[in-house]
C-alpha cells in the first residue's frame, strides 16, 4: 500500500512536475517560512532586552524597523523558494527571478520607510526648542518628501527588473507632471508656502501669533493650511499662502513689553504740583519688581489739560503679569495725587461770549462774559 503510493506520487504529474515535487516543494516552503519567523523573533526578542538593559538608540532603531516585517512578502518569499526547487521551463524561472526582486524590494522599502521616519523623528527631537516638534511643517515636509522619493526609487527599480522600459516612463511622468502642476496651482502654492514656514520659521506650534484680525495659539502646521486655536476657543483653518501674505504678529516670543500711557490733569495745579508729578511717577513704577521705568515727562498744554506721558518697560512677556503691574501702578497713582492735592482733568471746553444780544447788561459789569461748560464722559 505505501508502495503504491509512493509511486502514485512519483508517476502522477501535474504540469508536467510531479507530485512528489510538488509536495516536496510544499514542505519546503513551509519549513522556510516557520524558521525565517522563528529566526526574526529570536533577534527581536534579544533586540528589545537590549535595548531595555541600556540607552542604545540603534537597537531601538533595529527593533522598530524589523517589527516592520511583512508576513505576506515572508510567506511570498517561502513560496519563491519552494518553487526554486521545482524543475521549472526556463521562461518560468526569469519570472520567479523577477518575482524574487520585487518582493525582496517592497520588504527593503518597507524597512527603509520605518527607519527613515524613525530618524526623522528623532533628529527633529533633538534639534527642536520645544516639545511641539510633531507638529512643525518641516517635520512633516521632511518625512513626507523622504516617503515619495524612497517608494519611487522602490516602484522604478522593480519596473525596470521586469523588463519596463523606465527612461520612456520617467519622461511621461515628466509631461503629467507638469501639467497636474498647471490645475493644482493653489495647492502647490500652499505646500510651498508651507515650506517657507518649516525653513523661515516666522511661528511654530504654540506660538501665540495674530494675522490680521485673526488672533490665537498655533496648533498644527500642516501642508495647505495651518490650524489656531483662538481665545474663544474656535478653530481657524487658514491657508498657508494665506499667512506667508499677511503680516504675523508673534507675541510668543516676546521678551519685553514697552507700555506707553497718559495721563491729564486738571488746570488748577501748580507748578510745584507738575514737577512733583513725574517723580512720584517714577517712583511708583521703580517699587514694581517687574518692571523698568523708562521716562515720564509733561508733554503739553492740551485743550482741557495738561497732558503727561509715561514710559515703562515689563521685563515678563506674559499679558496678565502687564495687566497686574498697570493696575498696581494706576491705584498707587490715584493715592499719590490725592497726598499731593492734583486732580484728574474731565474733558471740558471753555465758551467766550463778547455779547448777549437782546439783553442788557448789569451796571458795573463788562460787556464781555465768559462762560464755562463741562462735558463729561461716560
Amino acid at each position: 500500500m505505501f508502495q503504491e503510493v509512493v509511486n502514485f506520487f512519483i508517476t502522477y504529474e501535474f504540469l508536467g512536475i510531479s507530485l512528489a515535487n510538488w509536495a516536496f516543494a510544499v514542505v519546503l516552503a513551509t519549513i522556510s517560512f516557520v524558521f525565517a519567523r522563528t529566526l526574526i523573533g529570536v533577534f527581536l526578542r534579544k533586540l528589545r532586552k537590549i535595548s531595555a538593559s541600556s540607552n542604545a538608540p540603534i537597537s531601538r532603531i533595529a527593533v522598530v524597523v524589523l517589527s516592520g516585517t511583512s508576513n505576506t512578502l515572508l510567506l511570498l518569499a517561502s513560496i519563491l523558494i519552494g518553487v526554486g526547487v521545482l524543475d521549472l521551463p526556463e521562461r518560468w524561472l526569469v519570472r520567479v527571478s523577477s518575482l524574487w526582486f520585487v518582493v525582496a524590494a517592497l520588504q527593503v522599502g518597507l524597512w527603509a520607510n520605518r527607519a527613515s521616519a524613525l530618524a526623522l523623528a528623532q533628529y527633529f527631537k533633538r534639534h527642536s526648542a520645544s516639545e511641539t516638534f510633531q507638529g512643525s511643517a518641516l517635520a512633516t515636509l521632511s518625512l513626507w518628501g523622504a516617503k515619495v522619493f524612497l517608494w519611487v526609487v522602490v516602484v522604478l527599480a522593480m519596473l525596470s527588473n521586469v523588463g519596463v522600459n523606465i527612461t520612456a516612463f520617467v519622461a511621461s511622468l515628466g509631461v503629467g507632471g507638469i501639467a497636474i502642476a498647471l490645475a493644482m496651482q493653489n495647492i502647490l502654492g500652499d505646500v510651498f508656502a508651507s515650506l517657507s514656514i518649516a525653513v523661515d520659521k516666522p511661528f511654530e506650534v504654540g506660538d501665540f501669533i495674530v494675522v490680521g484680525s485673526l488672533s490665537g495659539t498655533v496648533e498644527h502646521v500642516g501642508l495647505k493650511t495651518t490650524r489656531i486655536r483662538s481665545l474663544g476657543g474656535e478653530q481657524i483653518v487658514m491657508a498657508n499662502a494665506d499667512m506667508i501674505g499677511s503680516t504675523i504678529q508673534n507675541y510668543k516670543r516676546l521678551l519685553e513689553r514697552r507700555i506707553v500711557f497718559e495721563i491729564a490733569l486738571n488746570y488748577g495745579c501748580s507748578a510745584q504740583q507738575v514737577r512733583e508729578v513725574p517723580q512720584r511717577i517714577e517712583h511708583i513704577i521703580r517699587q514694581q519688581k517687574k518692571a523698568r521705568f523708562d521716562r515720564c515727562h509733561f508733554r503739553s498744554f492740551g485743550e482741557s489739560a495738561l497732558e503727561f506721558e509715561v514710559v515703562y518697560i515689563v521685563l515678563d512677556p506674559s499679558y496678565n503679569v502687564y495687566m497686574d503691574i498697570q493696575q498696581d501702578i494706576n491705584l498707587e497713582i490715584m493715592d499719590a495725587f490725592n497726598e499731593i492735592g492734583v486732580s484728574f482733568a474731565l474733558p471740558s471746553r471753555t465758551v467766550y461770549v463778547a455779547s448777549i444780544p437782546g439783553g442788557e447788561m448789569p451796571v458795573g459789569r463788562s460787556k464781555e462774559v465768559a462762560m464755562r461748560t463741562s462735558e463729561h464722559s461716560t
